[in-house]
């Protein structure tokens, strides 16, 4: 069928807007990069927009050859990987549990759940019982802490409600318990969303810095956002610095953020296109029912 003269002048407006969109959003990523890249005399004049300016990646190695850098790195590794499996074995379990309409209290147990959205202990209340625990300075004050986000379980509980129920009907009368039902029939149904919860509780434990700041002393404990965070602050530097030149130094305290924002970022991009197609599936999951 022959598009229409309107119809053509709709998508061509169309993609001339969502490119702008695209440009918007991908400018302050291709910004930090060429600061990144960038001497020190064109960072302060201002003159560095997408393309590097007097290209520099002293930076670079000053920061990559900081041992504390790279034990900081590993440790956010370990922490991510750690609290997400955590927060994706109890967030399924819980979701799945109260999506059960023939659960005794659910609605509860759906109560406890949503109280906890817009009330909590605080602060001071929170350090404390970490501190009684003795899980402060310790990778638990870090994992163990919010590993369950209750917008994330009702999203869950909401795409467990969509799936048939008859197939866990079937599966009761083929002789599965319900943890049976659970392993075998309902995670294997769930990839989409299990991929955008396991997103979302990745990039939410990457990016998180405030609870080591809070319960962590030992700077070898710190995760790499701290490390970035103190060069934000201006309370630490790398190891290096003191030992360069007074030109490299000056280069160094120019885009030490910028190099720092790319190599903390990194991996969270790399990893993010092999989910995405699960991605976009997990958070259309309102739309049609399995």
């Amino acid at each position: 069928m022959r598009e229409s003269r309107s119809y053509r002048i709709f998508t061509v407006a169309n993609t001339i807007f969502l490119l702008g969109v695209v440009f918007l959003t991908l400018y302050p990523f291709l910004n930090i990069i060429a600061q990144s890249l960038s001497s020190e005399a064109a960072i302060m004049a201002g003159r560095v927009t997408l393309i590097p300016i007097g290209f520099n990646i002293e930076t670079y190695k000053v920061v990559m050859s900081d041992r504390l850098f790279w034990i900081n790195y590993k440790n956010t590794v370990v922490y991510t990987v750690v609290a997400t499996a955590i927060s994706l074995v109890l967030t399924t379990m819980y979701a799945y549990a109260i999506s059960r309409m023939r659960l005794r209290g659910r609605g509860l147990f759906i109560g406890i759940a949503v109280f906890t959205m817009f009330f909590n202990g605080g602060l001071i209340p929170n350090y404390i019982l970490i501190n009684t625990l003795n899980m402060d300075n310790s990778i638990w004050a870090i994992v163990i802490p919010n590993a369950v986000s209750i917008f994330n379980l009702l999203v869950m509980k909401s795409f467990f409600e969509n799936l048939p129920i008859e197939l866990e009907e079937a599966a009761a009368i083929d002789g599965l318990t319900t943890y049976g039902i659970l392993l075998r029939i309902v995670i294997p149904l769930s990839k989409a969303i299990l991929a955008t919860m396991l997103l979302f509780y990745a990039v939410s434990h990457w990016n998180s810095w405030f609870q080591a700041f809070i319960y962590l002393s030992d700077k070898e404990l710190f995760p790499v956002t701290m490390y970035l965070r103190n060069m934000i602050a201006g309370t630490s530097q790398t190891s290096d610095v003191a030992a360069a030149s007074a030109d490299a130094q000056n280069n160094v305290s120019a885009n030490i953020k910028a190099v720092t924002m790319v190599l903390t970022v990194l991996p969270i991009l790399c990893v993010y296109p092999f989910i995405q197609k699960y991605f976009v599936s997990g958070v259309m999951l309102g739309s049609v029912k399995q």
